[in-house]
């Protein structure tokens, strides 16, 4: 459960290196305020990180000298658990206030740096994860109840099991729980997760090549609308749109902002520019770069022609005063058609026939020329 690299007191190109770490290559909050001096002392709050995504808060009563990526037993109902250190200090403060924890009743206390005994226990509940999953899987469907059973956490001491379930309808598993604790003989604890917490808790790589966004970094979801992607000229795909939870992709969201933003300074799409040759239709926008394409045809790329907002706006005035430009480009000229390189259109296919006969010429003069000579 320890970082995979070593955590020093030495810093990178400003960067804090006790502040930076991630545990389990889950959730992880950089703590910009490691080195200052006094900042473990502003409260005795510790935040520690359990399987995955889970994390919770708890008072270093002990007055225990705690450092990121600390394994440490903590207080549980019943027994205790063992976590991993994440934060000190003040900003566990502020990860308090989105943990939304109303009663002081939830944070409980930090026992001690785990030792080689608790380690022991540690691993072997955790080796019995798996199996318990599957276990659980198979007594769910023999009940006939309509839920998935996505994972398993077991408290640090082995005495509980946290099965964390998906179900699209409110399930009666009374039953489900009298058999698990029959068939593990510890304490049941059942939490319901939708299907973007079980992409967190289970993690894997997201098209764009890094790890799920929710099984790094993000602690809290907000709803993602097919809005977005159209703010954004995204194809409206469902495959493309979703992400391994089958719901649409929460990155969607990042950016909308920025292209609601650049998209106000853009002409109006219905607007079409005319020249004194045609009429232009919007065909495509580039919303971040502020270029348009526009073509002569309302469906269809024809006759395309790629300006920039300014100029298509300096058009649109112009229309409203009644002018009307040679072209969409700046210098008011019609657009050259681009020279054709088809050997078939308008040349004349007996030119290189002239060019080799000029080259036979020559060589029989320069020979006779030779033979005078001589």
């Amino acid at each position: 459960m320890k970082d995979s690299f070593n955590i020093t007191n030495e810093t990178d190109r400003g960067l804090s290196a006790k502040g930076i770490g991630r545990q389990d290559k889950q959730l992880n909050t950089y703590d910009w305020l490691a080195d200052v001096p006094g900042n473990s002392n502003e409260t005795d709050l510790v935040e520690v990180q359990f399987k995955n995504t889970r994390k919770g808060y708890y008072h270093n009563v002990n007055n225990i000298s705690l450092k990121k990526g600390d394994i440490v037993a903590v207080e549980a109902s019943p027994g205790h658990d063992i976590g991993v250190v994440t934060l000190t200090g003040r900003l566990v403060r502020l990860q308090l206030k989105k943990a939304n924890l109303k009663s002081d009743d939830d944070i409980k206390r930090i026992y001690r740096i785990a030792r080689e005994p608790d380690m022991e226990k540690y691993r072997e509940a955790k080796a019995r994860e798996h199996d318990t999953m599957i276990k659980s899987r198979e007594i769910a469907k023999g009940l006939g109840l309509d839920m998935k059973i996505g994972d398993v956490e077991y408290q640090g001491d082995g005495n509980k099991a946290i099965f964390y379930y998906i179900a699209d309808k409110r399930v009666d598993f009374r039953q489900l729980i009298k058999d698990l604790a029959n068939e593990f003989h510890v304490r049941i604890e059942m939490k319901q997760i939708g299907a973007r917490q079980e992409a967190g808790r289970i993690g894997g790589t997201g098209p764009c090549g890094r790890e799920l966004c929710c099984a790094t970094w993000m602690r809290n979801f907000s709803s993602v609308s097919t809005n977005a992607a159209r703010i954004q000229d995204i194809s409206t795909n469902p495959q493309k749109l979703a992400g391994q939870c089958a719901k649409l992709k929460c990155c969607i969201n990042y950016e909308v902002d920025t292209y609601l933003e650049a998209s106000r300074e853009l002409p109006p799409r219905h607007a079409s520019l005319q020249t004194q040759d045609a009429e232009y239709f919007t065909f495509k926008q580039d919303i971040l770069s502020g270029m348009i394409t526009y073509s002569t045809d309302k469906k269809m790329g024809i006759n395309l022609e790629t300006i920039s907002k300014e100029r298509a706006k300096e058009i649109i005035e112009m229309n409203k005063n009644g002018e009307k430009p040679l072209s969409l480009q700046h210098d008011s000229k019609k657009t050259e058609k681009p020279r054709s390189i088809d050997l078939l259109e308008g040349g004349d296919l007996t030119r290189f026939d002239k060019t080799k006969k000029k080259k036979k010429k020559n060589k029989n003069r320069n020979r006779e020329q030779n033979k005078d000579k001589q």
